[in-house]
């Protein structure tokens, strides 16, 4: 069987299926020309700077915006064709969650059921079920506007899952909440994505690393990187950084010596305060630079304060690949 040319095998392979996909706002590109294929179940983040693109590629694939050009599939339907088909496959949790202040907890997610057209045996059941997932059974007589932002979360997520729907969209999930409140929604996200393909953007990096079995990092419009965490990292190259801190010198002389170590590209000052030095040193290759500068430090008897290696994080890498954005 084919479908828009392609094998139907060949498209349920993946879940969701972007092909060619750009935007234009008039003259600007929002997304530009990007092609994944998002695979059933698991957690891919999304990720970027503001402006980066994400909001509209989330619009698109909930069927709120058309695309100027491209496509994308979800299972065995397309935008342009099914939209409602694949409006009905998608749960949908926008930053600050759409709720009715004035109902109580339960009466909203009943309001929501009746909306989706859940009988009433099966909503009640469903009711109970995502109370559980949610945990949001305490509050669930109490009306939305009593809740804190934790908790207000918590029942649009129960919203956005009230149908079962086979895929979840997350825009900024955790925005505005306190650690610990972080860690409850993290543990929520983790046990619905064994079960089902969630798309969650983020701003907070730790959260993504965390939570995300595969990263996507969009900046302007287009694709930096595609892969899981310790994928991304290796992907990245072998470029590093050494954080050195020393009491105030000539930092004409010691840049001199210490770009004559092979590996180092770059000395840099970072900072200079309170009789201290900050460096930045620039490296790349696979050998370890670290005790032929620690050698010429050594020999001009400069007071060393810090020196170390900078880890390599996803904080780091979406900051190489967004610089300039």
């Amino acid at each position: 069987m084919l479908l828009d040319g392609q094998p139907y095998r060949e498209i349920q392979a993946h879940m969701i299926r972007i092909e060619n996909l750009t935007r234009y706002y008039g003259g600007t590109c929002a997304v530009n020309d990007i092609s994944f294929d998002i695979k059933r179940g698991g957690i891919l983040g999304l990720l970027g700077p503001n402006g980066a693109g994400k909001t509209t590629f989330m619009r698109m694939l909930t069927c709120y915006l058309r695309p100027s050009s491209g496509n994308i599939t979800v299972k065995e339907y397309n935008i342009h064709e099914h939209p409602l088909q694949i409006k009905g496959l998608i749960g949908y949790l926008p930053e600050s969650a759409p709720l009715y202040p004035d109902m109580l907890v339960y009466d909203y997610l009943k309001f929501v059921a009746d909306v989706r057209n859940i009988e009433k045996a099966r909503a009640d059941s469903r009711i109970k079920d995502l109370a559980g997932i949610c945990g949001i059974n305490e509050v669930m007589h109490r009306p939305v506007n009593e809740l804190s932002k934790g908790y207000k979360q918590r029942v649009g997520l129960a919203h956005a899952m009230m149908s079962d729907p086979e895929i979840l969209v997350l825009d900024e999930p955790t925005s505005g909440l306190d650690p610990n409140q972080i860690v409850e929604i993290r543990d929520i996200i983790r046990k619905i994505g064994k079960e089902k393909t969630v798309i969650l953007s983020t701003h907070i990096l730790s959260e993504a690393e965390a939570t995300c079995d595969r990263i996507v990092i969009i900046n302007r419009g287009k694709i930096v990187a595609d892969g899981a965490t310790d994928e991304l990292k290796r992907q990245a190259g072998s470029d590093y950084i050494i954080h050195v801190s020393l009491v105030h010198g000539n930092f004409d002389e010691i840049r001199q010596a210490l770009s004559g170590v092979p590996g180092v590209s770059d000395v840099a000052l970072a900072g200079s305060d309170d009789g201290t030095m900050d460096l930045h040193l620039a490296c790349s290759g696979q050998r370890d630079v670290r005790p032929d500068i620690y050698e010429i430090i050594k020999n001009n008897n400069w007071p060393l304060l810090e020196f170390y290696r900078e880890t390599r994080t996803l904080e780091t890498i979406f900051r190489e690949l967004t610089r300039g954005n």
